[in-house]
């Protein structure tokens, strides 16, 4: 009997996280105006994979209006996507994946595919451990932090396994993950908002640079790794 309460709750465990995003997804698509989830539902998409992540996903959807690009003279008209609604959802991303990976870890590195996504990205915690000595004496606010820098690579599956590397249990883990989450998105949703209030080219522009020299850093931190 015990063995199948043990079973059924590591089938809900499994489970649980994956149905939460689904949810919400189809939240979004019920809530929000079309407009907005076609453009808010690739951004999410895109964030998975390097090199984009929070620092270049959150102003492409805050980003909004009529835009004439100098020289080319091309003209330019996109919805902004309100900063709370941006920050949430990629928050959300964070948040039901650090709970799947939370409760999934061991189980995760057995996936076909997933499993040598999570031995590759447990070296990446092992190395960012040691690279950011700060992080394990101040644990649930190191990691907070951590997932806070606007890196690709500082989300929550990183920041899950660091916390676990650290000794964190699982529900700290999971909980300084989704604050650093909602925090780091926040502040790069209104940030974005508010300069693109006052030039929009200006924004565009410290948008490309940003994320051309996160890119940049990305890369050669991997290779740095590998």
């Amino acid at each position: 009997m015990k063995e199948k309460e043990v079973d059924f709750i590591a089938v809900v465990k499994f489970f649980l996280p994956i149905d939460i995003g689904l949810l919400g997804l189809l939240i979004i698509v019920l809530t929000l105006p079309k407009n907005l989830w076609i453009k808010l539902l690739p951004l999410m998409g895109i964030y998975f994979f390097p090199p984009f992540g929070k620092e270049s996903v959150i102003p492409l959807g805050v980003f909004g209006g009529n835009v004439t690009v100098p020289i080319l003279n091309w003209h330019v008209q996109t919805v902004s996507i309100d900063p709370f609604i941006m920050t949430l959802s990629i928050a959300f991303i964070d948040i039901v994946v650090s709970l799947f990976i939370v409760w999934n870890y061991d189980l995760a590195k057995k996936i076909p595919l997933i499993g040598k996504f999570i031995i590759r990205v447990e070296s990446l915690g092992k190395k960012t451990v040691k690279e950011y000595g700060w992080i394990k004496p101040l644990r649930f606010i190191g990691v907070v932090l951590f997932v806070m820098i606007p890196f690709q690579g500082t989300g929550g599956v990183v920041g899950s396994i660091v916390g676990r590397l650290i000794g964190m249990n699982p529900l700290e883990t999971w909980l300084a993950v989704s604050a650093g989450a909602v925090a780091g998105c926040a502040i790069l949703a209104y940030f974005y908002k508010i300069i693109f209030g006052i030039n929009i080219v200006l924004g565009l522009i410290l948008m490309i640079v940003v994320f051309s020299a996160f890119a940049i850093y990305s890369i050669k931190r991997r290779k740095t790794i590998s």
